[in-house]
């Protein structure tokens, strides 16, 4: 690769192959002062991370003054390998001021960045191209425990590509960068409204044989009343599909949705020109997420390993499904193929408020906390596809 096939205006150079060793140097500082007790682990979502943070344990010695001492800025190789990191990863510290790893690392730190941009660096490392070097020199494999055998001086021996320009360097590094923000901010809204909807389902439900929930809308007192599913809900299935449905994207021919709970988006298999139900509960009844419980808005048509729950006292909506889904994974039957059939699904009791507007008001909320969830994975995985496609363009 000698140019991009996407570059910023103004820049017509070749880019130059440096090795790494030419414009990074080693980091060998131990934390013999204990400076920093804060151990470090290589993510290849999260990059440098706090062990207890990341595997909600330590993993470090008690005693970390034979490790070395990274501090901000400075970057380090994992040479262990996983499925989302094939040759390891490479991580810039940025998280914090400073912290320790393991002498298993590789820390370095560019030379002068007047000549290396350090977030072009960063984003270099976020490419593959830098595999084919490694891969290269770990021509024996992994050993057992998952690391790559590759010693630092074939580490620094392997190149990379680089603008001649550091203008150039910089602006790639900022782009890039301020595309890690965006992603990084709908990362953590959506972790953050999930663990507020987990919250509310703790609070707005009554808890520990209690009949009334420790948080409730104005205006509510009454307690809640248990009822068995089969009371509230006319308990039925879906059906077989026919060979004429279309995977593709709604049309005026094809407008209703298809839901198996088989399937990633939240059961989504594509759209049908005919519809079985409206408004209805829905929940899988065999296979790996036996239980696992949906309210479906509007018409839709549900195949034959969907168990349906039609409005028979009560109106089907999310605070209800929400209900059923907090003990349902509790009945499923796990002998051979996990299954929770119509039977079993009617017999189960429920905790619900006697009053409907009060139902009601809770069904909106888990519906727009849901909505804000699934807004922000959208634009996270928006995102994360202009970044894949931008890195591929402006580095092939």
């Amino acid at each position: 690769m000698s140019k991009p096939k996407i570059r910023f205006n103004g820049y017509i150079d070749d880019w130059e192959q440096r090795k790494l060793g030419e414009i990074t140097e080693r980091v060998t500082r131990k934390n013999q002062d204990l400076e920093s007790e804060l151990p470090l682990t290589i993510s290849a979502q999260h990059g440098l991370i706090d062990q207890n943070e990341f595997f909600d344990k330590r993993v470090a010695s008690k005693d970390v003054s034979g490790y070395y001492l990274i501090w901000n800025g400075e970057f380090a190789y994992n040479k262990s390998t996983s499925s989302d990191a094939p040759w390891g990863a490479v991580k810039r510290l940025d998280r914090y001021e400073k912290g320790v790893l393991s002498t298993l690392y590789i820390v370095f730190r560019i030379i002068d960045e007047r000549e290396t941009d350090s977030d072009y660096i960063v984003t270099y490392y976020d490419t593959c191209l830098w595999h084919k070097g490694v891969q290269a020199i770990a021509a024996e494999g992994a050993r057992n425990h998952g690391l790559l055998n590759i010693t630092p001086s074939d580490f620094f021996g392997t190149t990379l590509m680089l603008p001649q320009d550091i203008d150039e360097q910089n602006r790639i590094g900022k782009y890039f960068k301020t595309l890690d923000h965006l992603i990084t901010l709908h990362q953590r809204k959506c972790e953050e409204t999930k663990k507020l909807k987990k919250y509310m389902l703790q609070k707005m439900f009554p808890q520990n044989g209690m009949n009334v929930p420790k948080i409730r809308f104005d205006g509510f007192t009454d307690p809640w009343e248990q009822r068995k599913v089969s009371e509230l809900f006319k308990v039925t299935r879906g059906y077989v599909l026919a060979a004429t449905m279309t995977a593709a994207a709604k049309t005026d021919e094809a407008p209703y949705p298809v839901y198996s709970s088989q399937t990633k988006d939240n059961g989504l298999m594509g759209y049908y020109k005919d519809y079985l139900y409206e408004d209805a509960i829905t929940w899988t009844t065999d296979g790996a997420n036996a239980g696992t419980v949906n309210y479906r808005a509007g018409k839709f048509y549900c195949t034959n390993v969907c168990g349906v729950l039609l409005s028979k006292e009560v109106e089907a909506n999310q605070m209800i499904a929400e209900a059923i889904n907090k003990v349902s994974k509790g009945y499923v039957s796990y002998v051979g193929n996990p299954k929770l059939m119509n039977n079993v699904m009617a017999d189960i009791e429920i905790q619900i408020p006697t009053q409907a507007e009060e139902r009601e008001q809770l069904s909106q909320l888990f519906v727009n906390l849901d909505h804000f969830i699934i807004l922000h994975q959208r634009k996270l995985e928006k995102l994360q596809k202009i970044k894949k496609s931008m890195l591929e363009k402006m580095f092939a």
